[in-house]
């Protein structure tokens, strides 16, 4: 997209479709800085498509979590535990605890884990057990860092954090500097090449997703990355205020 920014993409069959996240990756000579990690058991593809960008996976030195859910965590302990040069975690406070494993991931409700057993009879049973498994025991590992609203990291030339709760209550969002590019998480979201904003059916609480959503349009963005539907490069406040 610009110097030292790269959006990826990273496919994962997901219930018999194919499903498409975009991480994004901020380098510079010093420090290389992953944003959210993938699906689960996903780590080859990944590693994969940053060395494609003509960076080594041994100079990954930083993780920065938008927030706690599957898709977005499902690397991070394999990258963390897999290293040869420390790896620093950042993530919101509220974020802490379930990227960390001390509580169950949110969405991870008992209600969810029962509806495992109602997917239908066409789905393997060892699929069925695997994701159970999972959702009992999500990847997990120590955050160092924690950010709040207005946090500038320096790393890549300059990224500015903005609060955008509603999807989770920790949720944040990453705006580039120097590229004034923004990397939304799941705060938004591309679809038939429309901005939205975070999808109802897995946001926690719609009306501060609305609030970030609106914060987010006047961020002054060049363009944006959504982890679901990936780069969006129109009228950004125009889109979202249709919307």
């Amino acid at each position: 997209m610009a110097p030292g920014i790269a959006m990826l993409s990273i496919a994962a069959p997901v219930l018999g479709r194919m499903d498409t996240v975009h991480p994004v990756l901020v380098w510079d000579e010093r420090d290389v800085v992953l944003v959210d990690t993938g699906f689960p058991r996903q780590l080859p593809q990944l590693l994969e498509a940053v060395e494609s960008l003509g960076v080594p996976r041994g100079r990954l030195n930083r993780i920065i979590m938008t927030h706690q859910d599957i898709d977005h965590i499902g690397n991070l302990q394999a990258l963390v535990e897999n290293t040869t040069v420390p790896i620093e975690v950042t993530a919101h406070a509220l974020e802490k605890p379930y990227i960390q494993g001390e509580r169950r991931l949110l969405k991870f409700t008992d209600e969810a884990i029962a509806s495992i057993d109602r997917l239908p009879p066409q789905v393997p049973e060892s699929f069925r057990q695997g994701l159970k498994a999972l959702m009992l025991n999500p990847p997990k590992a120590p955050v160092d860092r924690v950010v709040a609203d207005g946090d500038r990291l320096p790393w890549g030339g300059g990224l500015l954090v903005i609060a955008t709760p509603g999807h989770t209550p920790g949720h944040i969002s990453l705006f580039h500097e120097p590229s004034r590019t923004l990397i939304a998480g799941d705060a938004l979201v591309v679809r038939d090449g429309r901005l939205l904003c975070s999808e109802p059916e897995t946001t926690l609480d719609m009306e501060a997703a609305r609030a970030s959503a609106r914060k987010l349009s006047g961020c002054g963005a060049e363009r944006v990355v959504c982890y679901h539907g990936g780069l969006f490069a129109g009228d950004i406040a125009r889109s979202l205020s249709e919307r």
